[in-house]
């Protein structure tokens, strides 16, 4: 099992601090998006990166519709990433998607979590009577429409859209290069996953401090979605960032850098 885990999900291990810095990345990107960040903990932290099955350089031999039709296939992942390292009190950074997989990990194995950093993190991505999440259903079927038909321009469409920073018209052409790089049937049934889930009941039983990075002009998950989750975790600390867009650590690694050690060193 150990060597199967370790292959499976692609871990890398960087670093020789006492405490277990772990990344979690978001749909259809993989563990290479933190390259500008996690250099940054290595000395004073044991980094620990990896793939969700399906996603990067893991095995996709091992990905099934029946593990991974919910988020709680990939909250396996992230603890069979704990258990093969027998990693405890870890600190989690989970972007987007991961967030909330992080979140759930954290709720059935409280022991294994110390601190938890969500950076773009939504609970629900569909308006609801009191819930504005930001997309409609038809946005969404028609999303995951274009995924099926052409992956490739909804690659091209999307990727400024989470991007923004137009000036910087790079940083959207690097993303569409990440999402190119994945199996289009398993993007597909990832985004599925992750944009048709609603895991808002769950907020209230996280019971591990949690900081919330909001980035400004998030087109995928909006500020008053962020202040949603700060409102029903409790204890939580929200901090709007300069950033803009869904992926500060892309586009701003320096200041999810500062956010995130900032938060660890409290």
């Amino acid at each position: 099992m150990a060597q199967q885990v370790i292959h499976r999900n692609n871990i890398k291990i960087y670093g020789n601090g006492e405490k277990t810095l772990l990344f979690g990345h978001g749909f259809g990107c993989d563990q290479e998006v933190w390259s500008g960040v996690a250099p940054a903990f290595t000395e004073q932290y044991r980094v620990v990166l990896f793939d969700y099955v399906g996603s990067g350089q893991s095995d996709k031999s091992q990905y099934s519709i029946e593990r991974y039709n919910s988020l709680h296939g990939y909250k396996q992942d992230l603890l069979d990433v704990c258990d093969e390292l027998q990693l405890k009190n870890i600190l989690f950074v989970g972007h987007s998607v991961s967030s909330m997989i992080g979140m759930l990990a954290s709720i059935e194995r409280p022991e294994l979590f110390e601190k938890l950093v969500m950076i773009g993190p939504s609970p629900y991505y569909l308006n609801d009577e009191d819930y504005q999440g930001g997309f409609d259903q038809s946005d969404i079927a028609e999303l995951l429409d274009m995924m099926e038909i052409n992956y490739k321009e909804w690659a091209k469409y999307l990727a400024p859209v989470v991007m923004q920073n137009e000036e910087r018209p790079g940083l959207a052409q690097e993303f569409e290069q990440i999402l190119c790089a994945n199996d289009p049937v398993i993007a597909r049934k990832f985004a599925e996953v992750t944009f048709l889930s609603d895991v808002r009941s769950e907020l209230s039983k996280v019971h591990v401090p949690t900081l919330i990075l909001q980035p400004q002009f998030d087109a995928i998950a909006p500020p008053n979605v962020s202040q949603y989750v700060h409102e029903h975790i409790d204890g939580s600390q929200l901090v709007v960032m300069e950033a803009m867009g869904h992926n500060p650590h892309l586009s701003d690694p320096e200041e999810t850098v500062y956010c995130i050690k900032d938060f660890l060193e409290q």
